[in-house]
């Protein structure tokens, strides 16, 4: 639950993702997708129900070790004044050199970096440099895929991504299910969903299908269709 609201944002959910598949939560601005993700990482824990990693509780987990199984790439990405190695490696205090270079290598973000003035050692002044809205988002999900998580939460990480960054998302989704990894992709955009195995739509908060990719999306399709023809009736009538 949001803090400060009394009233719950999201309700009736109820999904399971396993090892090397990818989920898909997709819906209407609004609808609820940017307040599961928050929940999933633990930064809104929910009112009533439950979230287990691996079978437990995530507020069982020590929030470090959490952190550690968790990457995270929320909807608007923020960076910080410092070198690209020090925000690819969560400004930790001793990053780990190669784990940098297979975030970055992962994230199909190496071609950007090598771009940059000083590579790795470049300075993001502000938080944002000369860096375009596309190049931070790399940068962030590489930062989302350091220290090799079991769980990658995306929130909308194609939005400020032209066809190719789209195209290296999904090469990247790829690889960390081929991994036997778990992917939640919150978008409402039909290219994201391409590596997606199941989808979850939502609708004001509730969840309205779950399944299969194909068949949600014909289950979308047919609603909107008998929706259509309601209305047609409606004015005819």
């Amino acid at each position: 639950m949001p803090p400060g609201e009394r009233k719950p944002t999201l309700t009736g959910i109820n999904f399971e993702v396993r090892p090397g598949e990818a989920l898909g939560v997709i819906g209407k601005s609004g609808s609820g997708k940017s307040t599961l993700a928050r929940a999933l990482v633990g930064l809104w824990p929910p009112a009533a129900g439950e979230i287990r990693l691996d079978g437990e509780l995530i507020q069982n987990y020590d929030p470090e070790l959490f952190g550690q199984y968790i990457g995270y790439l929320p909807q608007s990405v923020s960076l910080f004044h410092g070198t690209v190695a020090e925000n690819v490696a969560r400004m930790s205090e001793n990053p780990d050199p190669e784990r940098v270079k297979a975030a970055v290598k992962m994230a199909h973000a190496d071609q950007l970096v090598k771009s940059l003035p000083e590579s790795f050692d470049t300075i993001i002044h502000n938080g944002t440099g000369r860096l375009s809205g596309g190049q931070m988002q790399r940068l962030g999900l590489a930062r989302a895929l350091y220290n090799d998580p079991t769980l990658l939460i995306l929130d909308e990480p194609n939005a400020a991504l032209d066809t190719d960054g789209s195209q290296a998302l999904n090469a990247a989704i790829r690889t960390f299910k081929e991994q036997g990894k778990i992917v939640i992709l919150m978008t409402h955009r039909p290219m994201a969903i391409s590596e997606c195995d199941h989808l979850l739509y939502l609708e004001d908060g509730r969840q309205h299908a779950y399944g299969p990719r194909d068949k949600v999306l014909n289950s979308i399709v047919q609603n909107a269709k008998d929706v259509g023809k309601t209305i047609t009736q409606g004015k005819a009538s």
